[in-house]
């Protein structure tokens, strides 16, 4: 499907939605993405401070990424996932490049694909070898400044961005980084 207008043309949230759904319908065929859109609703939000797009969906306490959800286990479905939304930041978009808002999208596809298949998504290995493939960063990039910004002591690799006091900033020390089992450091 063609975009209704181009990138350099984009003005309103319908048209952001348009060319960024047909921007995903050609990654979806270009990556082999297993993405079903007719499940898929979109929205922009003008709120958003902190990220630059996410993919809301219902919650499902027996899901494992990894594993395919067994969708026809859900009361009154008909064996496809439940519909989820990609939700498209208005500010991010107008801050980033086309380079880094295709590339926000693509991250965003994985977590869809993740959601359909598994019934829930998270950044794990999976994520990244997938993200890798579809040359999408792991973490999108920020449009506006953490107030604190926590890394691995060891490799210095980011942990978190936090916008605003927190158990993890507070008690950073109690914590330890996913990649080197390190102590946090607040920079």
């Amino acid at each position: 499907m063609a975009e209704t207008v181009s990138y350099e043309g984009i003005k309103s949230d319908s048209d952001l939605i348009a060319w960024s759904r047909g921007y995903c319908q050609r990654v979806r065929s270009e990556y082999g993405v297993s993405v079903r859109f007719d499940l898929v609703d979109w929205e922009v939000s003008h709120r958003a401070k902190r990220r630059a797009a996410a993919v809301k969906r219902p919650k499902l306490d027996d899901a494992v990424v990894g594993e395919r959800y067994d969708w026809s286990s859900i009361d009154g479905s008909d064996g496809r996932p439940l519909r989820c939304t990609v939700s498209l930041t208005r500010d991010a978009f107008s801050t980033f490049d086309r380079d880094t808002w295709e590339m926000t999208l693509r991250h965003e596809l994985i977590h869809v694909e993740q959601y359909q298949r598994d019934g829930t998504t998270d950044h794990s290995r999976a994520f990244r070898e997938r993200a890798d493939r579809l040359a999408a960063d792991v973490h999108c990039p920020v449009f506006t400044d953490p107030k604190y910004v926590l890394s691995c002591g060891a490799c210095g690799g980011l942990v978190a961005r936090r916008y605003q006091d927190c158990k993890l900033v507070e008690q950073r020390q109690q914590y330890r980084s996913d990649c080197c089992g390190a102590s946090l450091k607040l920079g």
